[in-house]
């Protein structure tokens, strides 16, 4: 789970909210006369409600209560809960079984549930290629003449997909009182800082507005209202429990304790215990309204926190010996063996009935046609709906990043059932803006910088057409456009054609060494311009195919001269023109530090170059190919590249060029350089326990490397290589990777690089 996710959970979530003791616990209407809870009669089995508090990760515990109230045969009359006890407690009121949720609960990767965006395998190559040129874990809008930000740290996407699946078999209940068990959930109006109590609607939606933690996840809107983490406002719901006419409540609470004197060093830990302090308030004005009756459990949690989720069979242990703790009490509440298996079976979940769609629509959105990649969808009109064909239907839409939720629906209207697929705009685009910065140093002089700005402006047209420009100043300034636009030619998995016409210019400063990777002689400047029209076809999420003209002009000026090699102060000019063809098939799981999946691409040029006024047959070819294969925290990745072109040019520096971090450690950037290359690393690294705020993880690594250039392509061979390595502390952060290592080749030499961006 990412240490984000925990902070912001800590400081800003289910339990948090600067507000008065007196906003933190409004009144509650007084119960109507049909559910104010009264003493049973002689005889009579009491009424007992559950609550069930917030807690975030914490809340998983109430699965382990939930088990001990089935050992002990406890029927459960009404439910209330706040947050993830809203969750827990809304998927038991449905028909869930506590070793049912217990499962799930146990096969959730938590750590992409919460994850900004869909598995990156899943994404089509347009938006896997914006992983290589900069980090998207930090993107701005332009929306409306105003710069936007994202409402939430982490999506709720995958939180929303789960509680859409197992809150399926109770989609046609609204009443939350029809549900097998009585169930209310608790929200915060955002507008007025009043609670909303939840007792009808759409219950994974009514679960999700629960936990809809302020800076951690986007709001919702709910008849009109805007409802945040009902921790804000009752975390223990007893009131609530009462009003359902509960005569006895068992109360679950798994609040954050107040943080001892060595937490208190900090602006985090004073600002987390001034919040844990104001819901205290909040959470004792419930605790305190308990009657002798009633029955309080409070699993000892120690120091887990909100953010735990990696340890829900941990949590739920704990959860189970809290209940435990509390037997003698809850012995008082249960039923003989016959009555509590007619209330099991009362209280069963749903069966979902078999449905032939009669349609799929989309709604929600305004700024997208989502309509036009209905036929790719597996869902279709005709067919049984399949909840998990629905599910990845779902995905799919939400790959394209474009909104903040992709949910579905099963409906019902004049043109039969169907299933309709709600789609939330993101407030902040369709235009996004990135930012990334990539530096590098030796901490011996050599040091560079380039700062990016990413402008992508989504469905310009119907079709989807896109454009997409990236500036980039510093070392290398650089300015790239793109126009996409799809063709909508059969459209299918494998045949959305599309036509793309892009322009990319730099400059970049190129050393010059002699004898191909000697003694530094000179520097030149380099400037290129590149112009192509691409006809191309989409592979699915698996990568796509171009084939189209380019055009490329080049110079270099020279900057700085030595030694007798008369090449350093000649200004050389050429151009380039042919047809290209360009191949990419990425299964990658992260474009930085990946743990498994593989990546391949190869592009080929044919045609002609012209350079001092002859022009002679061009023909290159550039392929290179990363696999990556994890067990446990241990990753290894192994990367190759080879590059070929038949320039018969005796241009100063070579096509093609090796040399710093992870590109041939130990030497310098451009050290190694000609007009053919080979070139593989071996990568070992590991993840570190210890999450870091803002970043994927923390790494330790290690890299072999070996590789060389020739200048004629003829003399390429796996023969007479330099090698070089490194050991490295590396990080995958918001403005993408981050490297600390110590570099060295035996015809090199030894140095210590920072390095930020992609190597």
């Amino acid at each position: 789970m990412p240490r984000l996710l925990t902070t912001a959970l800590l400081l800003g979530s289910l339990h948090a909210a600067a507000w008065s003791a007196a906003a933190l616990t409004p009144p509650l209407p007084p119960a109507t006369a049909a559910s104010a809870a009264s003493t049973p009669a002689a005889g009579q089995r009491p009424r007992v409600g559950l609550v069930l508090s917030g807690g975030g990760a914490r809340g998983i515990s109430h699965v382990g209560v939930l088990k001990v109230l089935e050992a002990q045969h406890i029927p459960i009359d009404v439910i209330a809960g706040t947050s993830m006890g809203a969750i827990i407690g809304g998927l038991y009121a449905s028909g869930m079984k506590a070793d049912q949720i217990e499962a799930a609960f146990k096969k959730i990767n938590w750590t992409s549930l919460f994850s900004t965006r869909v598995g990156r395998e899943e994404l089509s190559q347009r938006r896997k290629e914006q992983d290589f040129e900069l980090s998207t874990a930090v993107e701005l809008g332009w929306r409306d003449g105003e710069f936007r930000a994202p409402q939430g740290a982490v999506s709720s996407r995958g939180l929303d997909a789960l509680l859409r699946r197992y809150t399926l078999p109770a989609q046609e209940i609204s009443d939350f009182n029809r549900l097998p068990i009585p169930f209310r959930a608790v929200a915060t109006d955002m507008e007025t800082g009043r609670p909303v109590i939840l007792d009808r609607g759409d219950l994974a939606t009514a679960l999700r507005s629960s936990m809809s933690v302020p800076g951690v996840f986007p709001a919702t809107e709910v008849n009109g209202r805007i409802l945040g983490d009902g921790g804000l406002v009752d975390n223990v719901p007893v009131d609530v429990a009462r009003a359902m006419g509960a005569d006895i409540v068992i109360v679950v609470n798994i609040g954050t304790p107040l943080a001892g004197r060595e937490t208190l060093n900090s602006a985090i830990g004073l600002t987390a215990q001034m919040i844990n302090i104001l819901t205290e308030q909040n959470v004792r004005h419930s605790l305190d309204s308990l009657g002798p009756r009633d029955i309080l459990i409070q699993p000892e949690l120690g120091t887990l926190t909100s953010g735990d989720f990696d340890k829900v069979a941990q949590l739920i242990d704990i959860g189970e010996a809290g209940a435990r703790a509390s037997t003698d009490r809850l012995t008082a509440l249960a039923t003989p063996n016959v009555q509590y298996a007619d209330w099991q079976l009362a209280t069963q979940s749903p069966s979902l009935p078999p449905t032939q769609l009669d349609f799929v629509a989309f709604g929600g959105t305004t700024a997208t046609n989502p309509g036009r990649l209905q036929p790719q969808l597996e869902s279709k009109a005709g067919e049984p709906f399949d909840p998990a064909k629905a599910e990845r239907d779902a995905r799919y839409l939400a790959a394209s990043g474009d909104y903040v939720q992709a949910d579905y629906h099963l409906v019902h209207d004049e043109r039969g059932d169907g299933l309709l697929f709600t789609l939330e705009d993101k407030p902040w685009g369709p235009t996004y803006l990135n930012a990334g910065l990539d530096l590098s140093t030796d901490f011996s002089g050599n040091s560079a910088f380039n700062i990016k700005l990413s402008l992508n402006r989504h469905w310009l047209t119907p079709n989807g057409t896109e454009w997409r420009s990236i500036a980039q100043i510093g070392e290398v300034p650089r300015l790239f456009t793109e126009l996409y636009h799809p063709l909508n030619w059969n459209i299918g998995l494998s045949d959305d054609w599309f036509v793309s016409g892009w322009t990319d210019g730099e400059r970049r400063k190129l050393s010059v060494f002699n004898s191909n990777g000697g003694d530094k002689i000179g520097e030149l400047r380099r400037s290129q311009l590149r112009i192509g029209l691409d006809l191309g076809q989409p592979w699915g999420n698996l990568g796509e195919v171009r084939v189209g003209p380019v055009y490329e002009a080049t110079r270099s000026d020279p900057l700085l001269a030595g030694g007798a090699d008369t090449l350093i102060n000649t200004q050389e000019t050429w151009q380039e023109m042919g047809l290209r063809g360009r191949v990419v098939v990425d299964q990658l799981d992260y474009a930085n530090f990946p743990q498994r999946g593989y990546r391949f691409e190869t592009d080929a040029l044919v045609g002609t170059r012209h350079e001092r006024g002859d022009s002679h047959n061009l023909a290159w070819v550039e392929s290179q190919v990363t696999g990556a294969a994890s067990w446990g925290r241990q990753t290894i990745t192994l990367h190759g590249e080879m590059k070929a072109a038949n320039t018969a040019s005796a241009s100063t520096v070579g096509r093609y060029s090796l040399g710093g971090f992870q590109q041939l450690s130990g030497y310098q950037p451009g050290q190694v350089s000609g007009n053919a290359l080979v070139f593989g690393r071996l990568n070992w690294y590991m993840r570190l326990a210890e999450t870091p705020v803002f970043a994927r993880g923390f790494f330790v690594g290690t890299s072999v490397e070996a590789g060389n250039a020739w200048q004629d392509y003829r003399d390429l061979r796996l023969t007479g290589l330099r090698y070089g390595g490194s050991v490295f502390l590396g990080a995958d952060t918001g403005l993408g990777p981050m490297y600390l290592g110590l570099t060295w080749a035996p015809r090199g030499e030894a140095g210590l690089a920072l390095v930020i961006g992609r190597p």
